[in-house]
């Protein structure tokens, strides 16, 4: 029943909206489990691309490196802390990267080196180009360059994740804007 909804309403089984022929780019972001880090990059990307109207143009999703949490929604420290941005991960559900993903997703961005390090290692030939971290992919030039796991951590750390990643995000919107970052700068162009 639920999945006839989502049919009626026009959106994907994660609850993002299907794309159209007007989607120029796709981009997955990807952590550990996707309950924490890579749903709170989709979701405050998403919502900075409504805000700019480019939400037509480019399809965000998450995903993670493991099934451990695979149908679950994102943790509820996750989602407390989203909130009070005005960012809301409810309608999201943790799933794994899987094999398509690297031919349907323009870019493939983790949130640490061990992310990127297991993206490249099963990215098909041709494709590991596209997994890139998510913090130098935006442009983030200071150093830093991971968005790191809250989940051990206190309230604090969610915060981190959430500046880190806003920032990022709000990096992305003028190269998302310019069509820099679509499927011919995805397939074999420059980032």
């Amino acid at each position: 029943m639920r999945r006839l909804v989502k049919q009626w309403l026009g959106v994907g089984a994660s609850g993002a909206p299907r794309e159209g022929n007007d989607v120029e780019v796709r981009i997955l972001m990807v952590c550990m489990g996707n309950i924490c880090r890579s749903p709170t990059a989709e979701a405050v990307l998403r919502g900075k691309l409504q805000r700019a109207g480019l939400d037509k143009r480019v399809r965000v999703d998450s995903a993670g490196m493991t099934d451990y949490h695979a149908g679950e929604p994102p943790d509820p420290r996750s989602t407390a802390h989203a909130a009070q941005r005005g960012y809301d991960l409810k309608p999201l559900r943790a799933r794994p990267v899987e094999a398509a993903d690297f031919e349907r997703f323009d870019w493939l961005l983790g949130m640490d080196e061990a992310n990127l390090a297991w993206l490249h290692k099963r990215a098909p030939a041709g494709t590991a180009e596209r997994c890139q971290l998510l913090l130098p992919f935006a442009g983030r030039a200071d150093g830093v360059h991971e968005v790191p796991d809250p989940y051990y951590g206190g309230p604090a750390g969610f915060d981190h994740v959430l500046d880190l990643v806003e920032d990022a995000c709000e990096r992305l919107l003028p190269r998302l804007a310019r069509g820099e970052l679509g499927r011919a700068a995805g397939r074999g162009g420059k980032a």
